[in-house]
């Protein structure tokens, strides 16, 4: 059983049309955030994203803000609606009445000890959930998160990767809460470039999916060719690697991991106990190097190419 929070967001996107293919996982729904853009976006774009895909899964109405503060959105990167401001026409599906928090909490008790929860987006329906339900972490068997950036190079500020960024509070609750997470970080991400030449190469494919994800990437594909040139990044869809498929983690380190919510510069930075000097149990296993071939493969699988 597998349940997905997330905030589309292109990158979220590439990463929900890996799962839609995943014959090894139950799909129970999609939990949503305001993050990359704000919540009626998100939202929007998680229903169209299944209906072009012909995926029927419950839709989650989440939190609409991080849990303290407010946050600035990457609207700059996806687009003002997250998906590249292509026009498209709103999807005929609907958002069920359950809150995400509520949903999350119901789906960990209904699958006790065996539900695999992936964070694509901000940590905030899930530390509310935490908050309603102190004994939720023990009831999930894998939390994946995409976040942090585990040496100080962010993507946000300074110091600090979007989603960590965005509610720091909420990744705080989080990372105090679980005795085991798998965290995909930032840095991690640079490591497993797509070349651009690539990408381009697998959305021509005369396919209903790959056509749409086309139109919705194109812009942050243009924005991220300016900034970092040969290759562009899915940090989603590499979490969603992990996620689905852990065998393909070829190297990786377990540390305790501190989230910072103070600091002019390091507000959202995720501080890794490298020595373990804190004496705090390892909470944390990074992700360091996956395979990188079978990253490509899943991509392209869920562009519709048969592989």
């Amino acid at each position: 059983p597998l349940l997905i929070d997330t905030d589309p967001g292109v990158d979220d996107a590439l990463a929900l049309l890996m799962a839609f293919q995943s014959d090894q996982h139950q799909l129970l729904g999609l939990c949503i955030a305001a993050g990359n853009v704000g919540l009626q976006h998100t939202c929007a774009n998680a229903l169209k994203l299944c209906e072009v895909a012909g995926i029927n899964v419950p839709v989650y109405q989440g939190c609409a803000q991080p849990l303290v503060f407010a946050a600035e959105d990457a609207a700059y990167v996806h687009g003002l609606d997250g998906f590249g401001d292509i026009g498209y026409k709103p999807a005929q599906g609907y958002l069920e009445t359950e809150h995400a928090a509520l949903a999350i909490i119901r789906e960990a008790n209904q699958h006790a000890g065996k539900l695999l929860l992936v964070m694509l987006g901000p940590l905030t329906n899930l530390a509310l959930a935490v908050r309603i339900d102190p004994t939720l972490p023990s009831k999930i068997a894998r939390l994946v998160v995409m976040g942090g950036a585990v040496t100080g190079k962010g993507n946000t500020n300074i110091s600090a990767e979007f989603n960590i960024g965005f509610d720091p509070e909420s990744a705080v609750i989080v990372f105090e809460s679980f005795p085991e997470i798998e965290l995909l970080d930032w840095e991690a991400v640079l490591r497993h470039g797509l070349k651009h030449k690539d990408i381009e190469r697998w959305l021509a494919l005369e396919h209903p999916v790959a056509a749409f994800y086309q139109k919705i990437s194109l812009k942050t594909r243009q924005w991220s060719e300016g900034r970092r040139g040969e290759y562009w990044h899915s940090a989603d869809a590499l979490a969603m690697l992990v996620a689905l498929c852990p065998e393909y983690v070829i190297d990786k380190y377990k540390h305790y991991v501190y989230v910072e919510t103070q600091g002019k510069h390091s507000r959202g930075a995720t501080v890794v106990d490298w020595a373990d000097r804190m004496g705090k149990p390892a909470q944390t296993e990074i992700m360091h190097q996956v395979k990188q071939d079978q990253f490509e493969r899943l991509i392209q699988n869920a562009l519709g190419w048969s592989i």
